[in-house]
């Protein structure tokens, strides 16, 4: 059984309509009297489906690309590449890395020891 009762629409859902509304205006969807209209039957609105109605006849978003997937494939390939790196090819990189750590550690402590002063700025 589903419960068909209306649900009220929260500050964030109304902002996120408007947003849309406003992507939309800038895409050439909407003019500018339109978006003012439908604006405030946004504000206006006290349930979720009149959120709804206000956006119904225009395209749901595109999705945004996400880097987390990019971010876990360039993990692994490294992870990979370096597992059949050569001995002394991980001996330099493991060199290298202690090599960058201990420069952030150097200019982390330099920043601290120097009471704020960053690059020559007070």
């Amino acid at each position: 059984m589903t419960d068909d009762r209306p649900v009220r629409c929260s500050d964030a859902e109304r902002e996120q309509t408007t947003k849309a509304l406003n992507n939309a205006a800038g895409e050439g969807r909407l003019s500018l009297a339109e978006v003012e209209e439908r604006v405030t039957v946004v504000y206006a609105a006290q349930y979720r489906h009149e959120l709804d109605a206000v956006v119904a006849d225009l395209p749901a978003p595109a999705p945004r690309p996400s880097w987390q997937p990019l971010l876990l494939l360039a993990g692994h390939q490294l992870v990979t590449d370096f597992g059949a790196a050569p001995p002394r090819r991980k001996l330099a990189v493991g060199i290298l890395l202690m090599f960058a750590v201990a420069a952030m550690v150097f200019l982390a402590m330099h920043g601290v020891a120097d009471e704020g002063e960053h690059f020559g700025h007070r």
